[in-house]
């Protein structure tokens, strides 16, 4: 396809607006907790800020729309905008459950983003995202065995500035956000407040209802407040408060959208139709706040920082109507029964099915960081700290199954989780071109949990649950400065993902556990970066021990959680971007990733319908042996292409132009390999262009997302029928911003 072939060619970390005509600008990176020249750090990282993070949410997107928007990085949800889940270099963890734990960490604004649902807060405002492969235990602790995303938002400052951006487009979509920040006591106080309002209309129609655009909408609404508190010289005191109040869509999903023996979609698919009797209509719901107080002390050669955050989330709620449909989805019968309808009447049954599920939960998490950093005339410095983290985790499961009357309460789950860190890093200068960097974190986690299991109304306790283990990570890292523009790196780094407890216990027949898993990480990069180049590449082979997966579905469509003996990676990365002109920057990236499970005669429950197409061996219960399987949800390849273009006019104005493009490669959606769940060749495109006013410092112009109007599966269901769910339809409209 034509964008593969030049995305082969081009590659992609970060175009950021240009500084001066043809120049593009210094990249400065916090990814080893201070402030540093990406060139001389010793991690393969990407960067995102400006249009390259603009575009991308022109149409009210949320944080899945950075799925593939650089190398190796994949980002996918079953169940909506507000359960985001990442993977890396393809190790991540397709976990549905809400208590599950991922090995790519999110840090917003310093702070670690533990559950899923907090990794779903609305990104606005935003100064800057990196994103940074491989283990990071030393400096970010557990479960960051894949890598971290670090989200920093823009902050106070002395002088007044802000700005107003406007999007409105088709499907009823808004899109309005807003800053204002400035100087409230000269030189002591500063404050920053912005505001996101997103919202789209419901588009979906419920044939089985009647009802006309019943779902897919959302309206998003977001606040932040910030106070830099600044009395003298050597202290300040950021106070930082956020809020959010989301109602949305989950995942809808849509029955026998595959054909057995083909992962097309087929003529059961209508994007703007579905057929549910349970569901409510699916929604989805959000409400959390936050607070945030980080001190900084400048001693002598020193900062002392703290880092003091609590998060709750007071109100989550989801229901689904998960078969996808209404009447019979088992192949088991010879005669329909029930409602009955075109999409469904190939798949009869004697009996009428109704799987129909959703969870409430309440979240709250505290931590604690200390750090001190030295900055030092000398050859070394170093870094040393401590670090706590708690949360509480309080949920419950609910379904209307089949024979099942009316919507009601299965099981709860209560789930405490702490941890308490040590960790120490520091970096050698050996001369002005060798610099050796070395690391090391012990962890300690505890998880503890009660379940109750409910039959006909009435709860029955189980036994609790305790989990514990320690780890001792580290990093070690050599860099060669070749110039002052480029530099060679190897690195070797461990990492620890902690125990886990499953909370859903709808229809699993036991409490499941997994064992920590560890990785052991290799990599080797090269970055040359000038004023009209900047390239990163970076080849990279991990083994996980004790790998933690999730068997999702077979015919109980249970959540089974499981260590696999081994899980080995490897790959390469490439990045680039190239100021052609003084007007024009192209960039890209492509990252390949081979990903293997290595467990002799493990097995996982195969589609419990028969009507998929199982290509592993079955063992002699008929379960999938999954050994040398690739990793669940892990894209073999991505690529990402991005296109800058800026047409001067005589007034000193100018037009605009930013195009970005995203494709992925084969992509396994279950632990078991099939045709009808893999996914191969799918790709985006989005596009902006308009007039640029750069003495009034407004804009405004088009906007569009998806702009080929693409129908790609995301996932699927394998329970009782070949289920699938995609991705959004195109959105297009037009856009203003006026910047101060």
């Amino acid at each position: 396809m034509a964008v593969g072939a030049i995305c082969c060619f081009l590659a992609s970390p970060s175009v950021q607006a240009q500084g001066m005509e043809g120049v593009l600008e210094e990249i400065i990176v916090t990814a080893q907790k201070r402030e540093e020249n990406i060139v001389e750090v010793p991690i393969s990282i990407s960067f995102l800020s400006g249009d390259k993070l603009n575009a991308r949410f022109s149409g009210g997107e949320d944080i899945l729309s950075l799925s593939s928007s650089v190398p190796s990085l994949h980002v996918e949800s079953s169940n909506g905008r507000t359960s985001p889940r990442f993977y890396m270099r393809g190790l991540g963890n397709a976990d549905f459950t809400q208590a599950a734990s991922q090995p790519v960490s999110i840090v917003y604004d310093d702070v670690v983003m533990e559950k899923v649902a907090l990794k779903a807060f609305p990104l606005f405002d935003m100064d800057r995202i990196e994103i940074l492969r491989g283990p990071q235990g030393t400096l970010f602790g557990r479960n960051t065995t894949a890598g971290i995303i670090k989200i920093d938002t823009r902050r106070p400052t002395e002088e007044t500035d802000g700005y107003a951006r406007v999007t409105a487009g088709n499907m009823g979509t808004v899109n309005v956000e807003a800053a204002l920040g400035g100087t409230l006591a000269e030189n002591k106080l500063m404050a920053r407040v912005s505001v996101l309002k997103q919202k789209q209309a419901d588009w979906v129609t419920n044939a089985y209802t009647g009802e006309q655009d019943a779902m897919g909408g959302f309206d998003i609404g977001a606040a932040r407040l910030q106070f830099l508190w600044t009395p003298s010289d050597n202290f300040s005191a950021l106070l930082h408060w956020q809020t959010q109040d989301s109602e949305s869509t989950a995942s809808l999903f849509r029955a026998n959208v595959f054909s057995q023996g083909s992962n097309s979609l087929n003529e059961n698919y209508d994007r703007d139709t579905v057929w549910f009797d349970g569901g409510a209509n699916n929604p989805a719901r959000m409400r959390s706040n936050g607070t945030t107080l980080k001190l900084d002390w400048e001693l002598d050669n020193y900062t002392i920082t703290s880092i003091t955050s609590y998060q709750d989330i007071f109100d989550r709620h989801a229901r689904s109507d998960i078969d996808g449909g209404f009447g019979c989805v088992f192949t088991c019968g010879d005669g329909p029964s029930g409602p009955a309808s075109t999409p469904f009447s190939e798949f009869t049954s004697p009996f009428v099915v109704n799987i129909d599920t959703g969870s409430d939960i309440l979240i709250n998490q505290f931590t604690q960081e200390l750090r001190l950093a030295s900055e030092l005339d000398g050859r070394f410095n170093y870094q040393i700290g401590v670090f706590y983290f708690a949360d509480e985790f309080d949920g419950n499961a609910q379904n209307a199954s089949a024979g099942a009357t009316e919507f009601a309460t299965a099981s709860t789950s209560y789930i405490e989780n702490t941890t308490w860190a040590v960790f120490g890093q520091g970096s050698y200068d050996f001369s002005d071109k060798w610099t050796l960097t070395a690391g090391l974190r012990y962890t300690d986690d505890q998880k503890d949990a009660q379940h109750v299991r409910y039959t006909d109304g009435v709860g029955e306790p189980l036994e609790p649950i305790s989990l514990s283990d320690d780890n001792t990570s580290w990093d070690l890292a050599l860099s060669y400065a070749m110039s002052d523009d480029s530099s060679l790196y190897g690195r070797v780094a461990s990492g620890f993902r902690a125990p886990t407890i499953q909370d859903r216990l709808e229809d699993d027949p036991e409490v499941t556990t997994a064992d920590s898993e560890t990785i052991m990480s290799y990599e080797i990069g090269y970055k040359w970066f000038t004023d009209r180049v900047r390239t990163n590449v970076a080849a990279f082979y991990y083994v996980v021990d004790d790998m933690q997966l999730t068997a999702i579905g077979g015919a109980n469509n249970s959540t089974t959680l499981m260590n696999a003996d081994k899980g080995i990676g490897y790959g390469v990365e490439f990045e680039i971007d190239y100021a052609v002109t003084d007007n024009l920057i192209l960039s890209g990236g492509y990252g390949y990733n081979k990903t293997e499970i290595d467990d002799p005669g493990l097995a996982t429950a195969p589609c419990g319908s028969g009507i998929c197409t199982v290509l592993d061996p079955l063992d002699a219960d008929g379960f999938a042996i999954i050994d040398g399987n690739a990793f669940q949800h892990a894209p073999k390849w991505t690529l990402n292409l991005e296109l800058a273009y800026n047409l001067p006019l005589a007034s000193g104005n100018e037009l605009y132009l930013f195009t970005d493009w995203k494709v992925k490669g084969l992509t396994n959606d279950f632990l078991y390999e099939n045709i009808e769940f893999t996914y191969d060749n799918q790709f985006e495109g989005g596009l902006r262009f308009g007039y640029r006013n750069l003495d009034g410092n407004y804009e405004i112009g088009f906007f569009g997302r998806n702009i080929t109007d693409e129908d790609n599966p995301l996932g699927g269901i394998d329970f009782a029928n070949n289920t699938g769910y995609v991705n959004p339809p195109r959105v297009y409209g037009v856009e203003a911003s006026y910047n101060f």
